[in-house]
C-alpha cells in the first residue's frame, strides 16, 4: 500500500485526492485486483484559464487563486503524510505563454514540479480512473468535459484510441456567451448556435481518431456531467455517492440543457446541486454532453465521480 497525493489542475478547477493505493498483485491481469481508498478528496474553482483563449497568458489574479489553493493542499498533504505527490496540469497551462511562472509557483509551494501533460495523456488518465471499477465492459467511450478541452478515449482492457479537442465549458462560454465582460442573462440564441457549431466541428475532428459510435457504454466525467446528473436525480444537495455510476438518459440531458441555456443567472444559481463556480459555464458544459450523446447515438450516460484524479493517483502509486 502506498499513500499518495494526486492533484489535477485544469482550466476551471484544481482538485486534490489523498488516497491509500494497493496495486494489483504481480502476475494479475490488469485491473483484476488493486484498491484505491480515499482519505481526502476536495475541489476549488480557481478559473486558471481565465481569458487564456483571448490573451494566450495566465492572468495574475488567476495564478494567485491557484497558488492559494496549492497552499491549502500542501497543508492537507502534510497532515496525511503522503509518500508521493503527483501534480498534473492540463489545458490552460498547455496554452499559456507564461506557464513557466505557473510552474515556479507550484514548485515553491508544493515542492514538486507540475507535469504539463498532452491531451492524449489526459485522456488515458481519465480512462484509467473512470473504468477501473467497471469490470466486464466490452467497450467504453469515456468523455471528460473540462473547462478548456474535452478528452475522448475508447477502450476495453486498455486504451484503443484517444483524442483531445479544444472545446470546454469555460472556453466556449468566454468565446460565445460573454459580452462586455458579462454572460448573457439568459444567453442569446446566436451565441448558443455558435457554441453548437464549434462543438460539432470539434466532434468531427475527434471522430477522425476515436470511433465515437462504436462503444457499448458512454461514461461521462467531470463537473459539467456530474452537475447535470445531480439535476436529473433531483438532489437537494450535491451527493457524490448518489451521482457516482448513475445513469442519465439522453432525453433527460436534452431537457436539462434547454433549461440551463434559457435560465437566468439567478435561476441557475438557485439549483441545489450547483457549485457557485459553475453557474455561468454549466450551460456550455451541458450542451457539449448532449452533442456527444447525439453524435455517439448513446441512449444514456454512465456518470463517474472517478476520473483523471484517480488515474493520477494510480500512476503515482505505480511510480512511487
Amino acid at each position: 500500500m502506498t499513500r499518495v497525493a494526486a492533484i489535477d489542475c485544469g482550466t476551471n478547477s484544481i482538485r486534490l485526492l489523498v488516497a491509500d493505493v494497493t496495486l494489483p498483485d504481480s502476475g494479475s491481469g490488469a485491473g483484476s485486483t488493486g484498491e484505491l481508498v480515499d482519505l481526502d478528496r476536495r475541489m476549488r474553482i480557481v478559473r486558471l484559464g481565465q481569458d487564456v483563449d483571448r490573451t494566450g497568458r495566465l492572468a495574475p489574479e488567476a495564478l494567485e487563486r491557484t497558488f492559494e489553493a496549492c497552499r491549502e493542499y500542501a497543508a492537507v498533504i502534510k497532515e496525511h503524510g503522503a509518500e508521493r505527490v503527483l501534480f498534473v496540469a492540463t489545458s490552460a497551462s498547455r496554452d499559456a505563454e507564461n506557464r513557466d511562472e505557473f510552474v515556479r509557483g507550484v514548485l515553491d509551494i508544493l515542492g514538486v514540479e507540475p507535469e504539463v501533460i498532452s491531451g492524449e495523456q489526459e485522456a488515458e488518465f481519465s480512462f484509467t480512473g473512470a473504468t477501473k471499477e467497471l469490470p466486464g465492459q466490452d467497450s467504453c467511450l469515456v468523455v471528460d468535459i473540462g473547462g478548456g478541452s474535452t478528452e475522448f478515449v475508447v477502450g476495453d482492457d486498455r486504451v484503443r484510441a484517444a483524442r483531445s479537442v479544444d472545446i470546454g465549458c469555460v472556453r466556449l462560454t468566454e468565446r460565445h456567451l460573454v459580452k462586455d465582460g458579462v454572460v448573457g442573462d439568459p444567453p442569446g440564441a446566436a451565441g448558443i448556435a455558435a457554441m453548437r457549431a464549434d462543438i460539432e466541428a470539434a466532434l468531427d475532428l475527434a471522430e477522425r481518431t476515436v470511433p465515437l459510435r462504436e462503444a457499448r457504454t458512454l461514461v461521462g466525467l467531470a463537473g459539467s456531467v456530474t452537475t447535470v446528473a445531480g439535476i436529473a436525480l433531483g438532489l437537494n444537495a450535491y451527493d457524490s455517492t448518489a451521482i457516482h455510476h448513475s445513469r442519465i438518459s439522453r432525453a433527460q440531458v436534452a431537457e436539462i440543457t434547454e433549461r440551463l441555456l434559457t435560465a437566468t443567472h439567478a435561476e441557475r444559481a438557485a439549483i441545489p446541486v450547483m457549485h457557485p463556480g459553475r453557474v455561468d459555464v454549466i450551460g456550455a458544459g451541458a450542451l457539449i454532453l448532449l452533442a456527444i450523446m447525439e453524435r455517439a447515438d448513446a441512449a444514456e450516460v454512465v456518470v463517474s465521480e472517478h476520473d483523471i484524479l484517480d488515474g493520477i493517483a494510480w500512476r503515482a502509486a505505480r511510480e512511487g
